[in-house]
């Protein structure tokens, strides 16, 4: 599902580079489950950016089911964003005066989705996630754990390919983190394809495969 090639990502200001990612290669496969770890300024952030196709390499290939990002333009690359990635952020993302249910149904808007396929799609998500009595509640009444779980819908509203969670329990007390990751756990059981960051092992050790990246390099590469 996913080829990343001998990527590089070096930022230049003004006389000054900075080395983000050195020739990192890897695949993952459908349905695979893999935390990608390492400490702060390892470069995993910016590899998850390439691979949410919100930013683009210096060198290398990123292959996703089969098309090379590298070759697409901006509209086709916002095209991939929205049908192929789902995203699930540390900071939730969502419009904190919008319901649950308008949130999820947003990725939807943007593909022209019709309204009332939408909202039967949005409430079927919302449900699965443990918020079917929440729809119509607006997202700053929520709490953060029950947010992200808005966030967590919202991902899947197209049906992607992949699922990208960006330190999805950073902002989460212990119980409503574990509450997540047994969703996350869950989707994958389901099939689901999911990547995420994480600096933290208690999460990690619900993926089942971990790419550890170290000053932009692949440290270590291992199932459990």
């Amino acid at each position: 599902m996913i080829q990343v090639d001998h990527l590089s990502k070096v930022y230049r200001r003004d006389s000054v580079e900075t080395v983000a990612l050195s020739d990192v290669s890897f695949e993952v496969k459908k349905g695979e489950f893999v935390a990608i770890m390492g400490p702060s300024g390892s470069g995993k952030s910016t590899l998850m950016h390439i691979l949410g196709c919100l930013d683009t390499p210096t060198s290398g290939t990123y292959i996703l089911e089969g098309k090379d990002m590298g070759k697409l333009s901006d509209d086709e690359l916002a095209r991939i964003r929205n049908r192929k990635i789902g995203f699930v952020f540390q900071a939730y993302n969502l419009l904190p005066r919008s319901t649950a249910l308008k949130n999820v149904m947003i990725p939807m808007v943007y593909a022209g989705i019709p309204k009332e396929e939408r909202i039967r799609r949005a409430k079927e998500l919302l449900e699965m996630v443990g918020l079917g009595d929440r729809l119509e509640h607006l997202s700053n009444q929520l709490s953060g754990g029950q947010q992200q779980r808005v966030a967590i819908a919202r991902s899947l509203a197209m049906n992607p390919a992949i699922i990208l969670a960006d330190e999805p329990t950073g902002n989460l007390a212990t119980a409503q983190g574990e509450e997540i990751m047994r969703i996350f756990r869950r989707l994958n059981e389901e099939g689901h394809t999911i990547i995420m960051i994480t600096h933290e092992p208690d999460v990690a050790k619900y993926a089942k495969r971990i790419i550890y990246i170290r000053d932009g390099k692949i440290d270590d590469d291992y199932f459990k």
